[in-house]
């Protein structure tokens, strides 16, 4: 019996090493997926389901319900529900709404390379609005080298695009604007409001939900959506529910493996794999549409990426800096941020 106890004491540690390093691989695997087809799935569904507003709310329903089962099943911690809290968080949730809806826009009307681009340029708009609303201090030489470079390769990107057209490049800067906007008064909610990360990603989705039917009547959706209905539309055959319900499920599988891996493996483990992510996304993007940018074009969308894993790196290292000068507080603060930034890039 003591010969038995010593060999499942030898082999239990073996074993859970395995089991561990199984989960990191899937993990790993599962957030590749999922980051890499996320804008692919997305302009798939909505040039098959042309309604921004309705496929938004799809996206919004689906994550309400998934994180609320999944803090049922124990899988995750979100907080709990409180309208006061809500109340408090629907100014975030409004502007949540808005670059989410030109986030579709502007994949309706545009094609991916473009999208990705005006993406990356995001960080420019964010580190200007970080220093004069937030008290940031100013960014890092190296910070301001990675941000010149993304917007170098956006320049070069915009000015040979041969699919440039007024409609597109509106929702590309209302995209641009309402992200910006989003991920810098998102920083003011975290340190004032105090939601854990899967808390911020219920409410934002939650009260963005509530919000469907006034964009319904806006935006004049709602009668798109009847005049569609009128005509035999195939809202309901396996062409259109396949990519609705995968842009769906992305959207909220991105959350969970996102999350998952940051505290599975290291930090530039995990910005290997954002890069991984976004090359694929750009493969992907070249080998099935016949629509993307010129070779130019391609060039200057890749200077962006690069920009983009600067502009990560000489946060990162800012973070480490912060961790060894402030209260452990505020370094919660500071990595709930970042997490939930990357929430946003759904």
């Amino acid at each position: 019996m003591n010969n038995w106890n010593r060999v499942v004491q030898g082999t239990e540690p073996r074993y859970s090493d395995l089991l561990h390093q199984a989960s990191v691989y899937g993990v790993a695997t599962g957030y590749c997926i999922s980051a890499s087809l996320l804008t692919i799935i997305n302009k798939w569904a909505i040039m098959k389901f042309p309604y921004p507003g309705a496929l938004t709310a799809l996206q919004y329903f689906t994550s309400v319900v998934g994180v609320l089962l999944c803090g049922q099943l124990n899988l995750i911690e979100h907080d709990p529900l409180n309208l006061v809290t809500m109340w408090r968080f629907l100014p975030a949730a409004i502007i949540f709404y808005m670059s989410l809806f030109t986030n579709s826009e502007l994949l309706l009307h545009s094609n991916v390379d473009t999208f990705i681009v005006f993406r990356s340029a995001v960080p420019i708009f964010v580190a200007i609005g970080e220093t004069l609303f937030l008290n940031r201090p100013r960014p890092s030489f190296k910070t301001w080298i990675s941000l010149a470079t993304i917007l170098g390769g956006s320049l070069l990107y915009v000015l040979t695009d041969y699919q440039f057209t007024i409609t597109a490049y509106s929702w590309a800067i209302a995209y641009l604007v309402s992200m910006s906007i989003d991920l810098v008064y998102i920083k003011h909610v975290v340190t004032t409001i105090g939601l854990n990360t899967w808390g911020l990603v219920l409410y934002n989705n939650l009260e963005a939900l509530l919000l469907f039917p006034l964009e319904l009547v806006i935006m004049g959706e709602l009668q798109k959506l009847r005049h569609g209905s009128t005509e035999k539309p195939d809202w309901y055959t396996f062409p259109v529910v396949l990519p609705v319900g995968l842009s769906c499920l992305f959207g909220l599988a991105i959350s969970f493996f996102g999350f998952s891996c940051r505290r599975g493996i290291y930090a530039t483990g995990f910005t290997v794999l954002g890069i991984v992510n976004k090359l694929l996304t750009v493969v992907i993007n070249l080998v099935i549409w016949d629509k993307h940018s010129s070779f130019t074009g391609t060039l200057g969308l890749l200077i962006c990426m690069f920009g983009g894993v600067m502009y990560q790196q000489s946060t990162r290292k800012k973070l480490k800096g912060v961790q060894k000068d402030k209260p452990q507080e505020q370094v919660g603060v500071q990595k709930k941020l970042q997490e939930n930034e990357e929430a946003h890039k759904l």
